[in-house]
This record gives C-alpha cells, structure tokens and sequence, in this order.
C-alpha cells in the first residue's frame, strides 16, 4: 500500500509562515527553513515583548511623576508615600499624564499631599 501524505495540510502549513515571513529581508522571505526559522523567532520576541512593554511603560510614568515631583520639591518615593498615606488611590499612568500636559493639577496633587 502507497504511504499516504497529507500534502494540502503541509502545503497550507508552509503558506501559513510564509505569510507572516512577507516583508523580512532577503532570503528570511522566501526560502522555506530560513522563512521558518525567522517567523519561530519573531513569534518568540512578540511573545516576550507584549510583557517587557509593560514594565517599560511603568518605567516610564515613574520617570516623569519623579520629574514632576522634583519640580515641586519631592521626590518620587516621597510623593508615592504620601499619596498612600492620605488614601489618594491615582495609578502611576494617571499621575504621569497629569505631570507632563496638566502641571497645574499636578501641582495641586502635590500641594494636597504636602
């Protein structure tokens, strides 16, 4: 008896990351094991970045709450500290746009907390 292949579910596998490898650079576009590894490992940094992006951007927010607290004579754990201990319940992505295009709320969150 002939082996048997399943060639339509192997075909549409292989167009299935040759899609996704569309736009690569050179031979990571169109050649089958090169296309195949790029995609695995692009699929790998998305995965890994779509967690990484979070603690950059908390990063980020708490850069710029301790810029706007250091224009006001705070540091940042000082700022957080207070917030805590007079129940202001603002998260860091709130406190970061405040402090970069609303310095005047800004300004009154931290006069409150003084």
């Amino acid at each position: 008896m002939p082996r048997s292949v399943n060639s339509v579910a192997s075909r549409a596998r292989r167009k299935k990351v040759m899609k996704h490898a569309k736009g690569y650079f050179g031979r990571r576009k169109n050649v089958w094991t090169v296309a195949k590894n790029a995609v695995e490992k692009a699929m790998l940094y998305s995965y890994r970045d779509r967690r990484t992006k979070k603690r950059n951007f908390r990063s980020l927010w708490i850069t710029r709450i301790n810029a706007g607290a250091r224009q006001h004579g705070m540091s940042y754990s000082q700022f957080i500290g207070k917030l805590k201990a007079n129940d202001i319940e603002l998260n860091r992505k709130v406190l970061a746009d405040l402090a970069m295009n609303h310095p005047e709320a800004f300004k009154a969150i931290v006069d409150k907390v003084k």
